[in-house]
């Protein structure tokens, strides 16, 4: 196998329990890692030849290297991988009565370049580094033996593969249909997992959309960025008196009406550009008690913060602009680069743009099935703000 030494002290970030190596740590004066093929596997050691561990390495990846264990002697086999998916379930099943949720969230469940989300036994697998793409055949071997599913959907068409100079593509093992179904905290749903967004459904915001119970009571519910109504059909089950869903997606709304028809509500859609909408919603006279703004990552890069942050405020001012008095916002960002503390301070800001004075009552992350590595400050990436304006 081959052996990637580090520079002096560059081990640091390793020993502390990262999983992350940069090609500039790399010692190329001992380390012939340019000619190395994308994935291989290999055994990074310090700059004393003392080991690191096991991992594998992408030379034309600025994040060059993963560590998948610190024991230098691993094997990286299908037994391996089996572990650590073992390892990964036990976790969820004592989070979840049910069998929907995110099996594997790469770094934080030690399987860097892995996810894998459940539908009961369709299981939707996104392989986002060249390591784990070329550990594919055990991943899903590993899947097969611990689950047993009916099929498994390949959707590695996320922009995270460019990065790793892989291709984009779709693959299908068993029986895949276009949409599967699932229950969160006992609602049914459908998600379209062949043709919806990510892996067809979000559970990284299950907790927050169980934190709705106590303000959507007899409440009118907006819900902006409603992808397949997660949070409208979840209002309407605690009790709303009416929910809308905005979105850009016909796809998405077209869902969104089959799990509100599924869950016996009644739902408005509204498509389109979410800040038109919105304007438009305003133009109407339209008040609403409750507003729920999830929109996608709107920084991806940190070089999209500014144009991402003045579309947050954007989007969350004409939200409090439909806003009845002493009504809720709920105010969410999935982009890693908009840190809790500056959506905040776009909260307060606009809230005094409209002339509302802004209460935070309740704050939100991922759900558990997205564990938070320690050492990672990526994997800690969703904020939820239950707001009220006075």
């Amino acid at each position: 196998m081959l052996t990637l030494k580090l520079k002096t002290r560059e081990d640091r970030r390793l020993r502390a329990g990262h999983l992350w190596v940069y090609s500039n740590e790399i010692d190329t004066a001992t380390t012939a890692a340019k000619g190395v093929a994308p994935g291989t596997l290999c055994k990074f050691v310090d700059s004393r030849d003392k080991p690191l561990g096991v991992g594998y390495v992408n030379p034309t990846a600025l994040l060059c290297g993963r560590l998948l264990t610190g024991k230098a002697d691993a094997v990286i086999d299908a037994d391996w991988m089996l572990r650590r998916l073992q390892s990964a379930l036990a976790l969820r099943e004592k989070l979840y009565p049910t069998p929907y949720y995110r099996l594997a969230f790469g770094d934080s469940d030690g399987l860097p370049g892995l996810v894998v989300d459940r539908y009961g036994d369709v299981l939707v697998v996104q392989l986002t580094t060249a390591g784990m793409e070329n550990l594919k055949a055990i991943v899903i071997e590993a899947l097969q033996r611990l689950l047993k599913p009916r099929g498994i959907l390949l959707r590695n068409d996320t922009s995270a593969r460019e990065l790793e100079g892989l291709s984009l593509y779709e693959e299908i093992i068993g029986e895949v249909p276009e949409t599967v179904d699932l229950i969160e905290s006992g609602v049914p749903f459908k998600a379209p997992v062949r043709g919806g967004q990510k892996t067809g459904w979000f559970y990284d915001q299950h907790a927050n959309r169980d934190r709705l119970a106590p303000y959507v009571k007899g409440a009118r519910v907006l819900d902006v960025f409603s992808y397949v109504g997660g949070w409208a059909v979840r209002a309407a089950k605690f009790g709303a008196s009416e929910v809308t869903c905005v979105d850009s997606s016909k796809l998405a709304l077209e869902v969104a009406a089959e799990n509100a028809k599924l869950n016996g509500i009644a739902l408005e859609t509204r498509q389109g550009d979410a800040l038109d909408v919105l304007k438009t919603l305003r133009g109407e006279g339209r008040q609403f008690d409750v507003v729920v703004v999830d929109p996608p990552a709107l920084i991806k890069r940190k070089r999209d913060t500014d144009a991402g942050t003045e579309h947050y405020a954007a989007l969350n001012r004409q939200a409090m602009h439909l806003l009845a008095p002493d009504g809720i916002l709920i105010s969410c960002s999935c982009s890693f680069h908009m840190e809790a503390a500056e959506l905040q301070r776009i909260l307060l800001r606009e809230s005094r743009t409209v002339g509302r004075r802004l209460q935070i009552l309740e704050q939100g992350g991922q759900s558990p099935d997205h564990p938070v590595h320690p050492a990672i400050v990526e994997t800690r990436y969703l904020k939820a703000f239950y707001c009220r304006l006075a």
